[in-house]
Order: structure tokens, then C-alpha cells, then sequence
């Protein structure tokens, strides 16, 4: 047991406004409040806190130890972080109301920007005219190949983007943990996505008991009735000594996802079918949008995994511009 007063380290595991909610070496979680004035800690932060003294089950974080990365997005006035210390970020998206595929782009560029493996989930696939449309808009994403395997563009290779259709409404729990679990097994995935594609629905379905837990994190936290409005996590096994434990991050719908912290020129990098055929570009600084010789731009329509969809080369002129306008 460690004396009164010294430094422990713990796990951030839910967090509201300046304060969060640490899990300590021995399972327990406690409240915890930054030094300072601003809290810089967020889900999946490993941290050193201190008991307060007499404050019973509270606490204060002193130190945010260093990160493996930060998945985040950032507009002209904020930045706002999801989580931290990631091994996976599930994109939850739905057959209906029909999904942006420009968030959906956003949210992976982001996770490659971060050095995240992405996993695409496609919900509600018992809604068969909206769910057939929605698999056809995925195909790029389906047959995109990762630039970094041997072998040149549609000659195979490892996909990047492994994507998965389920029905959280229809289909039984066992057969979407079936599904799912060979992908989160001894990861820690962030679940993200827009406002109602499923993810509460989700987690309450690979963590028994997670709905309850959430009541008592947002009843401590003060912050009133759950509905997804801050970033949570949740053990789906007990693991043990020595064991890889699997872990959910539940988080708050999104509608917008700025990539401000993205340089145009880093852009193409974070999209594999462009990256695939920027070396074969004349010139090393290419912006793929208008030079000579331009691997890229000759790829744009071509049939087949080596070629790249019109709808995504559109995404990458919109968010170059985009992210080349001058901040005031």
C-alpha cells in the first residue's frame, strides 16, 4: 500500500470539464483534480496523482506522463482531443441517415496523421436498399490497399482499411461479438462517429454493466444525465497479471472534424490511394493538383484497386484548399 501523500501512477478514464476520473493500480477510480488552472489531461493518459489529504476517494494529478499519440481535431478556434495512447480508432458509420463519406475521410486521415490503425464499421445493415447504397459508396475504401506492403498499386497486398457491415438492432449479441473481437482482442479502440450511428448501442453491448458504470462516472463528474457528452472507458475483459487487456473508448458524437494541425503538403501522405501513386509523380514537391506528370492525377478514374475514385480525389482538392487558406 503506498504512503499518504506520494506519487501513484494511474489511468485517466473519463473526464468532465477540469476534472477527470483516475483508475489506480488497484482498480479503484477515484476523482482527480488538475494543478493549475487547465487540465491537459485526457482519456488513456497514464498520469502521476497524489491522494488528497482527508478528501476521502479524491485526488490530484500532478504529471501526464509521456504519449504513444493523440488522435484529435482541430478548427480555426479550438482543438478538441479525443483520446490518448491509442492501438485502434473504430469509425462507426450507418446505412441511414446516409453518412458524410467527407467526416468519414477526416476521421482517417486524422487516425493516419496519428500513427492509429483504423477499422470501419458499417451499422444497420438489415436496411437493405440503404445499406446496398452505402456498401457501394465504401468501395473505395474496401479495396484500398495499403501503399506500405510489397508489391506495386493492384497487384495485391494487405487491404488498409478493413471494413465490416453489422446490424446492432437485428443481429444477436453473440454474433457481433463474434465479429468484433478478433479485431478489439488486447487493443484499446476509441469508438467514434457521428450523432446516431450506434456507438452507446455498441459499447452497452460489449460491456455488460456499461450503461450503470456511466451513470456513476457522470453522477460524480456532476455532469448531469449521460448522453455521450464526454469520452469514457470501458474494460470489455479482466485480463489478469501479464495479460492484454481489452479496453473501449466511448465518445462523443461529432457533426464537424477539423484537420487544421495538417499541413497541405502532409495531406496526401494521410490517404493511402494517393500516397500509392505519389512517387510515381515527376516532381517531388507535387501537390497532385495541377503539375506535369503527376502519378496521382493520371490515377483519378482509373477502374479497379489501383486506380483512385473521383469522389476521393475530390476530398483531397477540397481539404488542400481547405487547409491552405491563410489562419488570421
Amino acid at each position: 500500500m503506498s504512503e499518504p501523500g506520494a506519487l501513484q501512477q494511474g489511468l485517466v478514464v473519463a473526464g468532465h470539464g477540469r476534472h477527470c476520473w483516475v483508475e489506480g493500480a488497484d482498480g479503484v477510480r477515484r476523482l482527480c483534480h488538475p494543478r493549475g488552472k487547465k487540465n491537459l489531461a485526457v482519456v488513456g493518459d497514464r498520469v502521476l496523482w497524489q491522494p488528497a489529504p482527508g478528501q476521502g476517494q479524491e485526488g490530484s494529478i500532478e504529471q501526464v506522463l509521456p504519449r504513444r499519440n493523440l488522435l484529435y481535431r482541430q478548427d480555426e478556434l479550438r482543438t478538441k482531443s479525443f483520446a490518448a495512447n491509442l492501438d485502434q480508432v473504430l469509425i462507426l458509420i450507418a446505412a441511414e441517415p446516409v453518412f458524410s463519406e467527407s467526416q468519414l475521410a477526416r476521421a482517417l486521415i486524422a487516425a493516419e496523421a496519428a500513427q492509429i490503425r483504423p477499422l470501419i464499421v458499417l451499422n444497420k445493415s438489415d436496411l437493405a436498399e440503404p445499406f446496398a447504397r452505402a456498401w457501394e459508396r465504401l468501395l473505395p475504401y474496401r479495396t484500398m490497399k495499403d501503399p506500405d506492403a510489397p508489391g506495386e498499386p493492384g497487384e495485391g497486398g494487405a487491404p488498409r482499411y478493413p471494413v465490416l457491415a453489422l446490424s446492432l438492432t437485428t443481429q444477436p449479441p453473440e454474433a457481433v461479438r463474434a465479429l468484433l473481437m478478433p479485431y478489439l482482442e488486447g487493443r484499446t479502440t476509441l469508438v467514434l462517429g457521428p450523432s446516431g450511428a450506434g456507438k452507446s448501442t455498441l459499447v452497452n453491448l460489449l460491456v455488460p454493466g456499461a450503461r450503470a458504470l456511466t451513470g456513476e462516472v457522470s453522477q460524480a463528474l456532476n455532469s448531469g444525465k449521460h448522453t455521450t457528452t464526454s469520452t469514457s472507458w470501458y474494460w470489455v475483459d479482466g485480463g489478469g497479471d501479464g495479460a492484454r487487456r481489452t479496453a473501449l473508448i466511448d465518445s462523443p458524437g461529432f457533426q464537424e472534424f477539423g484537420l487544421q494541425h495538417i499541413a497541405p503538403m502532409q495531406l496526401a501522405a494521410c490517404m493511402p490511394d494517393i500516397a500509392a501513386h505519389a512517387g510515381a509523380c515527376k516532381f517531388h514537391n507535387c501537390s497532385h493538383l495541377h503539375e506535369p506528370g503527376c502519378g496521382v492525377l493520371q490515377a483519378v478514374g482509373r477502374a479497379g484497386p489501383d486506380g483512385i475514385s473521383p469522389s476521393r480525389y475530390k476530398i483531397y482538392k477540397d481539404l488542400f484548399a481547405e487547409l491552405s487558406r491563410r489562419r488570421y
